[in-house]
């Protein structure tokens, strides 16, 4: 949609229209856009980003994991106790 508003064959009214969206949208998202096309043309920035991201992610899994471990390891202590 947005692609559509650039090349400017259609107004946005008609654009949302098509799309069943609403025009303030397709505003916000131009405007987003815009602000953002830089990342599209600079790989180093955005694969920093994602490696970033998932470093958090696998610490997050990893400590889950190691809760979840943990956590057998209790019940199964303590239905051993109950029997």
């Amino acid at each position: 949609m947005v692609l559509e508003v650039l090349e400017g064959e259609k107004i946005i009214n008609e654009i949302a229209s098509r799309y069943e969206v609403l025009p303030v949208s397709i505003r916000n998202w131009k405007k987003q856009f815009l602000e953002n096309i830089s990342l599209a043309f600079d790989k180093s920035t955005v694969v920093k980003e994602y490696k970033n991201k998932i470093e958090v992610l696998q610490k997050d899994k990893d400590m889950i994991a190691k809760k979840l471990g943990e956590t057998i390891v209790e019940k199964e202590f303590l239905e051993g106790s109950l029997l």
